[in-house]
């Protein structure tokens, strides 16, 4: 039998409902209550997946899934042996809700509906007596020998745990009251973007997808591979918002003004492309250079790149000519663009920085520095690419943050 605690979960998102929900599931004695300072809960599941709620992702071997995280990976890759993406799955199975995997990986619920993950959580927590408070905006925290006094825009509290699940923040400063207690802060930057490209009038063709190109931020190491979306705002898709997730910091330096460059055939290098190219020409040298299948790109981006090289799309293959046929790769293979600034993904505002984890201990979540304090979700040097990812890490720490915080009220 464990004694009583009062333990209170600052925020209402989804790492803060899976710590407060691992806690009182772990210790029914304790008392929790999860603070919030706005009106709205799990806000972020709500809109995630464009309102579907992308749970986490069918990627079950923890080697493999810790390398999908620019920050944590090495800590991640502890913390997953407590709670990782089969955990998830069971977990949500168990209470009712069935999950599905897309052909990305990406798993959402049966329903295609966010609020199924919602009312999940939220039945969980009243289940167990979790107490939920809105509207609770947390002033200053006050260390003392029994435990914390909080103090609210309306009221003070005392209680003898705390788990700070308050999320991300856009700004330095909105970490100073956990900078107070002695915790380092990295800086926050932007973390999934999508590219702005105000010169280029490649934007016209929004809408148009490739399913696969390599993308290289040029000056830098910066390269991924993956899906891309042109937008009628630049550059968007899997393979653009992995380059902003791992390019975080780089990119923040250079002011989102950088240029990239675009290999729409992508793993093809130019020796493999040529081959391709001059077997097509051999093969059917009378087909129409419109009609050409060696790029298998949409038609629309094809004649975009044609027109810019004033190649006549309606001449045959054979009428290329050597000079055309480089130029035609050259374009394929290394088309560069410029971007000028960003645009958050969505509205799944995602940040690098915040509490260092060199401040916290993986196996428990506690914080080295201010013993008795937690830390679940986005408060913490953690993000994820896009896929899933981040809520797996906010799963992942609210379990751990609750289960052994419990482990010691016993």
């Amino acid at each position: 039998m464990g004694q009583s605690l009062d333990v209170a979960v600052i925020g209402g998102g989804a790492a803060g409902f899976f710590a407060a929900i691992s806690c009182k599931t772990h210790n029914p004695l304790a008392n929790v209550t999860i603070y919030e300072k706005s009106d709205k809960l799990l806000a972020k599941v709500k809109v995630s997946g464009g309102g579907r709620c992308n749970v986490t992702h069918a990627c079950f071997a923890i080697s493999q899934l810790s390398k999908f995280y620019p920050r944590g990976e090495k800590q991640l890759k502890k913390a997953f042996a407590y709670f990782n993406t089969n955990d998830t799955v069971k977990w949500f199975e168990s209470r009712g809700v069935q999950l599905k995997t897309e052909e990305d990986n990406r798993m959402f619920p049966i329903t295609d509906n966010s609020q199924t993950i919602i009312n999940c959580l939220m039945r969980e927590a009243e289940k167990l007596g979790i107490i939920i408070q809105q509207h609770q905006t947390l002033i200053a925290i006050d260390k003392n020998a029994n435990g914390f006094k909080l103090t609210f825009r309306d009221a003070s509290i005392n209680v003898d745990k705390i788990i700070i699940a308050s999320g991300g923040s856009p700004k330095k400063e909105g970490f100073d009251w956990l900078e107070k207690l002695g915790h380092v802060i990295e800086s926050p930057v932007p973390s999934l973007f999508t590219f702005n490209m105000p010169k280029e009038s490649v934007k016209a063709l929004m809408g148009v997808s490739v399913d696969k190109v390599s993308v290289r931020v040029l000056g830098t190491g910066l390269k991924s591979e993956g899906p891309l979306l042109i937008t009628h705002w630049g550059m968007s898709g899997p393979a653009i918002l992995k380059l902003s997730a791992w390019g975080a910091r780089i990119l923040s330096d250079l002011n989102y003004t950088f240029k990239i460059q675009v290999n729409w055939l992508g793993s093809l290098n130019e020796d493999e492309a040529r081959s391709v190219l001059r077997n097509e020409i051999n093969l059917h040298p009378k087909r129409k250079v419109v009609n050409a299948e060696f790029t298998q790109l949409p038609n629309r981006l094809y004649l975009f790149l044609l027109a810019k090289l004033g190649i006549n799309p309606d001449i045959t293959l054979d009428e290329l000519g050597r000079k055309n046929q480089n130029r035609l790769l050259n374009i394929l293979l290394n088309n560069e663009y410029e971007v000028e600034g960003k645009t958050t993904f969505k509205e799944e505002f995602v940040t690098c920085g915040g509490v260092s984890l060199s401040n916290v201990s993986i196996d428990t979540m506690e914080s080295k520095v201010c013993p008795g304090m937690y830390f679940a979700g986005e408060v913490l040097d953690i993000d994820g690419v896009t896929g899933g990812f981040n809520f797996q890490a906010a799963w992942t720490t609210g379990f751990i943050a609750g289960k052994l915080l419990s482990n010691q009220l016993a």
